[in-house]
């Protein structure tokens, strides 16, 4: 009986692994895209960060790129987990820096690209938060059943 739960519930986590590892994937590589497709805009919008504005032709590079490598990481079951914590880190990164300007600037560049610059503040924050939660359970999924690291799909 226990041996059947615990198929039960590493064929679940396996799916919902799978399942939070496209959601990411689709959306790093939409938001990846969309930045280099407009790549001028964006940099623009960057320079206008009061964050970031020293550092705004590395990060104009430097996120596309992140996130198009932690989109091609979390396609694979060994790579996985390590994608999933650079998934955490990067999205609690981006809703931090929304926070910070929100809080701090007079002045709030939103560059996303693509539909989720139409999206509001409040929207924005909800999106990412629901984003770092999914990385959370992935993490905590990969973590309770090993096997998912290396099981092939």
């Amino acid at each position: 009986m226990v041996t059947n739960k615990m198929k039960w519930g590493q064929k679940h986590s396996h799916r919902i692994v799978e399942t939070i590892s496209l959601l990411f994937v689709v959306l790093f590589i939409y938001a990846a895209t969309s930045k280099l497709w407009d790549f001028g805009q964006f940099k623009v919008q960057l320079g206008q960060s009061p964050v970031l504005t020293a550092y705004v032709d590395g990060v104009a590079w430097m996120v596309p790129g992140v996130e198009y490598l932690l989109a091609l990481l979390l396609l694979f079951n060994g790579t996985r987990l390590v994608a999933f914590y650079g998934s955490l880190v990067l999205m609690v990164m981006f809703t931090t820096y929304i926070l910070l300007v929100l809080n701090f600037s007079d002045y709030i560049p939103c560059s996303c690209g693509g539909v989720l610059e139409d999206l509001g503040w409040t929207e924005h924050i909800v999106f990412n938060l629901f984003f770092v939660a999914l990385a959370i359970i992935g993490i905590i999924l990969l973590e309770a059943h090993p096997t998912l690291k290396t099981s092939v799909s």
